[in-house]
């Protein structure tokens, strides 16, 4: 071709990295920008999606055609011009209703940091949703409007994020165009809120006046109120320390799965909860108390020396050791709680309420275990925050409930420790999460009087004494299996007790039992777990006595 052979034509122009090199600092730079994540709470009508669309839209982070269709639409035009709250309540429903129902995520970033907003409802019956959405937050916004003051749903709300641990809350008062930008009124919600914040034990709390539908305070300072000095909503988001490093608390590892790809290689997979896990370091798996070294650390890109939360790895250990989803790697010196008894506080979120007696699954990390209600002390009252008694709790609704659970759950508080100190409820037929738990700490013995029953009670050659207990356990509301029966055979003893004990009953055999299966036994149990009964009496009846006042069932 003729422009071939033509010298500075386009052909024998070559490309510059430049612009390729200006490209890729662009991205490492955007990269290494620090995520931000908020969540929006309130009372309806607050004006939350409308916050937060006027947030997307004043920081350039909508795309034109959106815009657009926003601007064209009929619905809920009395919002002015552009009704920025569609840019967040995409639902049918919450359009035609001017309500949000459902949590919407939203990402936007600016020049300093990378943000995922959870959007959530203000109606008392979507509470749930808004602790859903708030649970893995930053930063919570709670939007007062300046016109009605700090209402139930406000208080709840924020009760909520200091429930979840939220670090930093700030009050937005919304709607200040209403009322003619008043200084005084403002300055009394902002006396009312840090009453209640203080109440609660927010530590890191800011008062912003802002209007999302004029944008006042929300990303440009406002000439409406030069009496406030303070940032604005975007200033604040952009400047608030929020990188909390886990990798001075405890080692916590969950072992999500097994990897064996061959035969030469046997890995735990899982996320590093908190610490920092080194190659060489002495670890101890729970709940077996076997003790090992973290011979490597593998990843895709290769192996490393160190991992911390929240990376994700496999780890190879020294040792061959009984090791599996739902079980945890800590050091030998930072153990956590190891209990079946224990007390949290929970955010129901289902229509069929919470009882004492009813069993759920619990999902804690990588472990799901039967978590049975044995006693609710109180529900908590949002508006006065006070102790009410309750038999149970209704949905949206939040009190302190002891539980025991079929298996031990490893854990810290939940004050210490977000990820190990947290959990959910699920109802075992539906499938449904029906409650938000955050764990207070470990209970020695429920305050109902009742005791934890062994997993495996051991009675040597007394057949028809096991049986008497059996059906005396039985009588009592307990979940008992008796082995002795001639489907079980010998080699199929130790599953059958591991079965048991899964399903949250505890399990009988008088049969012998030899040192191997004991061994075979403690790789999944505790020692607390066995009871071997020893100096009963011959008479059946009398041991039968006996033996439920050792184990704690004679109540």
């Amino acid at each position: 071709m003729p422009t071939s052979t033509v010298s500075g034509s386009v052909m024998d122009q070559q490309p510059t990295s430049q612009p390729s090199a200006a490209f890729k600092s662009f991205l490492d730079e955007h990269l290494n920008h620090e995520m931000v994540r908020f969540t929006t709470a309130g009372s309806v009508d607050d004006g939350k999606s409308t916050l937060i669309g006027r947030l997307l839209h004043d920081t350039k982070s909508v795309y034109e055609d959106q815009l657009a269709s926003i601007k064209k639409s009929r619905i809920n035009r009395a919002a002015g011009p552009i009704d920025f709250s569609l840019l967040t309540d995409g639902l049918r429903a919450e359009r035609e209703q001017g309500i949000t129902i459902d949590v919407a995520y939203r990402y936007f970033s600016t020049t300093k940091r990378k943000f995922i907003i959870a959007d959530t409802p203000g109606h008392e019956q979507y509470t749930r949703n808004m602790a859903t959405g708030a649970s893995t937050a930053d930063v919570a916004i709670v939007l007062i409007d300046g016109s009605k003051g700090v209402l139930s749903q406000s208080r709840r709300h924020t009760f909520i994020a200091s429930l979840l641990g939220i670090p930093h809350v700030v009050a937005a008062v919304n709607k200040m165009d209403l009322i003619g930008y008043d200084e005084a009124q403002y300055n009394a919600i902002r006396k009312e809120f840090l009453a209640l914040a203080a109440h609660l034990g927010l530590k890191s709390v800011e008062m912003i006046p802002v209007s999302a539908l004029a944008g006042d305070n929300v990303v440009q300072a406002s000439t409406n109120m030069p009496w406030y000095t303070g940032p604005t909503l975007l200033e604040y988001l952009e400047t608030v320390p929020v990188a909390v490093s886990m990798s001075g608390a405890p080692l916590r590892f969950p072992v999500q799965l097994v990897l064996r790809p061959d035969a030469n290689f046997r890995g735990f997979g899982g996320q590093v909860a908190s610490g920092v896990l080194h190659q060489g370091d002495a670890v101890i798996s729970l709940p077996s108390r076997q003790q090992t070294r973290v011979k490597a650390i593998v990843t895709f890109d290769g192996n490393l020396k160190s991992a911390m939360n929240p990376m994700s790895v496999a780890v190879e250990l020294e040792d061959e050791i009984d090791l599996s989803r739902g079980d945890m790697l800590v050091r030998p010196d930072e153990l956590p709680h190891a209990v079946q008894h224990f007390s949290a506080k929970v955010v129901w979120m289902h229509e069929e309420p919470l009882t004492v007696g009813k069993t759920y699954l619990a999902k804690h990390t990588t472990r799901t275990v039967r978590a049975k209600v044995k006693a609710i002390r109180y529900r908590a009252d949002v508006n006065s925050f006070a102790h009410v008694p309750a038999h149970q709790l209704e949905m949206n609704d939040i009190g302190e409930v002891e539980f025991e659970t079929n298996l031990p759950v490893f854990f810290d508080t939940y004050a210490e420790n977000r990820l190990t100190g947290s959990m959910i409820l699920i109802e075992p037929l539906s499938n449904a999460t029906v409650g938000a738990v955050m764990i207070d700490g470990a209970l020695e013995k429920s305050s109902t009087g009742t005791a934890t029953l062994p997993s495996f009670l051991h009675l040597p050659e007394r057949g028809e004494l096991a049986q008497r207990i059996a059906d005396e356990l039985v009588a009592r509301g307990e979940r008992v299996v008796l082995l002795d029966d001639e489907h079980i055979p010998a080699a199929g003893f130790v599953a059958a007790v591991r079965a048991s004990q899964l399903a949250g009953a505890t399990a009988i055999s008088a049969a012998a039992v030899s040192q191997e299966t004991w061994n075979a036994l403690r790789r999944f149990m505790p020692e607390e777990s066995f009871f071997r009964a020893e100096n009963l009496s011959e008479s059946d009846v009398e041991a039968s006595l006996q033996l439920l006042k050792q184990i704690g069932a004679d109540r």
